[in-house]
């Protein structure tokens, strides 16, 4: 009687221990290393409590030049899944993260490597390029996130991949994708009305990272205040620049947060015109915490400087 009850408990303490593993093992996320925060927050909403995310920048980082730190080593080692902006804007640390990993399911190539860029059609792709010519991108301009639209292009490659990778909960993503559009779509409806009187709108910028907001909302761009993508512009470039305003009429002058702004606050003090800080990505300020409220936020401070501009 006694061996027989033990035989049970051992027997019970294996179905126990078996149910955990299932259970875990059904549990499992999907680990996500995300370069940018706009891509780990579209991870996040697409893969729910599925997945891990982790990133590897903040918003008040200059994507461009990140150094390729041990720590960002060792969690691409661990990661399934591995998102970039692409089109060289990583160019400069990413390579020597995959490599050094030594994980070879986010090489280049590979099913877990992701680039979000080529999704979409590119803007500024230059004929040429070389060094006289500053911080250009030869695929063209990178900064794919500061027009909303191209988020439902990107959320639908994107998680396809996640399905390729985890296809056990292939009709989890399937659902958090079709919420995600859904509600993408009246937030593109919302912000296209809040934003009506920003088309046609002349404005400089800092640098050269916003051709596609300004093809979303139809402004239009009448120059850089840098003299090459990347370059500080120097006091003699800017007053150059400053003959240019009494023809280009320029309203207001953009600058994304992760930039020293002082160029733009320069040529404010001359030109009498608003600068605007815009977020650039997810965290950019204390009001673009999530994807929609990035947005939420670059057209309230746009709509803000055209006001400003208007009673000066």
């Amino acid at each position: 009687m006694f061996i027989q009850k033990k035989v049970l408990s051992i027997i019970l303490t294996t179905l126990l221990v078996l149910t955990s593993l299932l259970s875990a093992s059904a549990r499992a996320e999907l680990n996500v290393f995300a370069t940018v925060p706009e891509w780990g927050a579209l991870a996040q909403e697409l893969g729910g409590d599925q997945v891990k995310v982790f990133v590897a920048t903040v918003a008040q980082q200059d994507p461009h030049h990140i150094q390729a730190r041990p720590s960002l080593i060792a969690r691409a080692r661990s990661a399934q899944l591995l998102i970039a902006m692409g089109a060289e804007l990583e160019i400069g640390w990413l390579p020597i993260v995959q490599r050094d990993s030594g994980n070879p399911g986010i090489q280049s190539g590979q099913a877990g490597y992701f680039e979000a860029a080529p999704i979409v059609p590119l803007r500024d792709i230059p004929k040429s390029v070389d060094r006289s010519m500053g911080d250009v991108h030869a695929e063209g301009n990178p900064h794919i996130q500061t027009d909303p639209r191209n988020l439902i292009p990107v959320a639908q490659a994107l998680s396809a991949r996640m399905i390729l990778l985890d296809p056990a909960h292939a009709s989890h993503y399937q659902d958090l994708l079709s919420r995600f559009i859904a509600g993408w779509e009246k937030n593109l409806a919302k912000w296209a009305e809040a934003a009506r009187p920003l088309q046609g709108v002349r404005a400089w910028v800092q640098h050269d990272g916003f051709p596609y907001m300004f093809a979303w909302l139809g402004m239009e761009q009448v120059g850089t205040l840098e003299p090459r993508p990347g370059v500080e512009p120097s006091v003699s470039y800017l007053n150059e620049v400053l003959q240019r305003q009494s023809t280009a009429k320029g309203r207001m002058i953009l600058v994304a947060a992760y930039l020293n702004d002082s160029p733009s606050k320069w040529f404010s003090e001359k030109t009498g015109l608003p600068v605007v800080v815009l977020p650039f990505t997810v965290g950019g300020n204390g009001d673009a915490k999530s994807l929609s409220s990035f947005y939420d936020d670059t057209v309230s401070r746009l709509l803000k400087a055209l006001q400003q501009g208007a009673g000066g």
